[in-house]
């Protein structure tokens, strides 16, 4: 009985040796995807497995059952999507996979919660570079939401002063059209 170590040996091996399953005629055709679709023409040398031609898939191929998807350590693959996603995973037997859904804070969160527990975090390097990285730049939101918030007091301040000289230099003006009336009265009396 081979042990799971060599298991994921003989998996590097047959991935190594594994062709890249193009589609057939996808360089004729700029339409074609790259992406495998099974050849079904009547003359299709790629379905006849005639020699020179691009590899078919065949299960020859694939990996050994019990190391098909493990993570190259050996460890089961787990996408984390939340903290609850953590419950009844171990440390020993799962790696996790944040999720690239997840907003920077919940990924603190996660990480912490992660590395407490002594988890493989696979798509994460160092989590606590990765951890401080975000924190820097989640203080220096803050700190631009504050300076713009700053700003837009001192811009509101300023068109409320501006606002009341408008106001101030209307009401003058009108005090200066009604005492101008008041003297044109009284001039038009004394003409007449």
């Amino acid at each position: 009985m081979t042990s799971i170590k060599e298991l994921l040996e003989i998996r590097k091996q047959i991935k190594s040796r594994k062709p890249d399953f193009v589609r057939e005629g996808y360089h004729k055709k700029k339409r074609l995807s790259k992406k495998w679709r099974n050849p079904s023409g009547l003359h299709s040398k790629i379905r006849l497995r005639r020699g020179g031609r691009a590899k078919k898939i065949s299960v020859g191929y694939r990996s050994p059952k019990k190391v098909r998807y493990l993570h190259k350590s050996g460890l089961r693959q787990c996408i984390i999507k939340s903290v609850k996603d953590l419950e009844g995973l171990d440390a020993k037997k799962n790696c996790l996979i944040i999720s690239s859904s997840l907003g920077d804070r919940k990924k603190i969160i996660v990480l912490n919660k992660a590395k407490e527990h002594g988890f493989n975090i696979v798509n994460v390097n160092d989590p606590d570079a990765y951890i401080k990285k975000v924190q820097d730049k989640i203080s220096v939101r803050k700190s631009i939401k504050k300076v713009a918030k700053e700003k837009a007091k001192d811009v509101k301040k300023a068109e409320k002063k501006d606002e009341k000289l408008t106001e101030k230099i209307v009401e003058e003006e009108k005090q200066k059209e009604a005492e101008k009336k008041e003297k044109d009265k009284i001039l038009t009396k004394k003409d007449k």
